[in-house]
């Protein structure tokens, strides 16, 4: 069985391949961001990039969903912003006296929401809907979204001028948070000398369809795991939650809340997409480690006394990872 799916891996894998030569040819390193948008993009969860201004990350999802010939929305979030500039409104017409909907740029497969915690609460929940049922109502009536659908979103952290914290419950929806680092000493030196040049930016082509990814997406739910993998990932998620594997952690009374059930499942599909891309038809407690930073770090809510001590989400996170036991 793992024999046959391994075939079909190096068989749908060139797509990925294609894939990532072809945004490689505009973004310089970012190689992890680029790995999280495609497990994102096999395993159908949405993710939140977070970093400072000027790291490539609408660069990076640009490429992407141009590299992909399927539909693309690019929502540029601001203050001013209303629900309806993201779902879609009705509009009277006054000939034959009826209303008309015009569906807003969330119809389409790959949306990319730009600085999404620009836009207050109310815009940003007006996503929800779109990104867990996979469909948007107007006006009282539904209109289903077309697959692959997937939210792509860029924020700046919380601390910048002119930002707004998203709800929890979005934020729930996201299967990875991505936080984008600093670029090395030589990557940057190639981003400069890149622009110094005085040559054009290459033209992103299209090297995959909506087709291709569908069925990747097929062959990466195939990818067998362990009864052991899957009781250390329900394991892992539950520590955030349980008091004993806490304190077994040093971290009694640190967490507020911890990661939900979805949690579990984000990351059981994470690590399937992870394996994928390894070329690997079976997932193993080394996939599940990579991914469970990005999977859980947005999902903790700290108590007043661990953010007193200084404590954050990702330092929490790698203490489970150390404490709770390894199949």
């Amino acid at each position: 069985m793992t024999a046959q799916i391994e075939e079909q891996i190096s068989r749908h894998s060139q797509t990925c391949t294609r894939l990532i030569d072809e945004v490689g040819r505009v973004l310089v390193g970012q190689e992890m961001l680029v790995q999280r948008l495609l497990i994102g993009l096999l395993s159908g969860g949405h993710v939140l990039l977070e970093g400072v201004p000027g790291l490539a990350k609408t660069l990076a999802v640009r490429s992407l969903a141009q590299a992909i010939d399927t539909g693309f929305s690019r929502i540029q979030f601001t203050p001013d912003m209303l629900p309806a500039d993201i779902i879609g409104t009705q509009i009277f017409n006054p000939k034959d006296v009826s209303y008309q909907v015009k569906k807003g740029p969330v119809f389409s497969n790959l949306i990319l929401a730009d600085e999404i915690n620009r836009a207050p609460a109310k815009v940003q929940a007006a996503l929800l809907e779109a990104m867990q049922e996979r469909q948007a109502t107007i006006g009282g009536e539904t209109f289903l979204l077309e697959e692959p659908f997937l939210v792509l979103a860029t924020q700046n952290p919380i601390e910048q001028e002119g930002t707004y914290p998203l709800p929890e419950a979005q934020v729930d929806r996201f299967m990875l948070k991505v936080v984008v680092d600093y670029p090395s000493r030589e990557e940057e030196l190639k981003v400069v000398d890149r622009i110094g040049s005085g040559k054009s930016v290459p033209v992103i082509q299209a090297v995959a369809s909506p087709t291709d990814i569908i069925e990747a997406r097929g062959v990466v739910d195939k990818i067998w795991a362990d009864d052991k993998v899957r009781d250390y990932v329900v394991d892992l998620v539950r520590a955030t939650r349980d008091s004993q594997q806490s304190r077994a952690a040093g971290l009694e009374g640190m967490i507020e809340l911890g990661a939900s059930p979805r949690a579990s499942i984000y990351l059981m599909q994470a690590s399937r997409a992870h394996a994928f891309l390894q070329g690997r038809g079976y997932v193993t407690p080394h996939d599940v480690k990579s991914l469970a930073l990005d999977v859980l770090r947005h999902r903790l809510v700290l108590t007043y006394e661990a953010e007193a001590e200084g404590q954050t989400a990702v330092g929490i996170v790698q203490r489970l990872l150390d404490n709770v036991p390894v199949p």
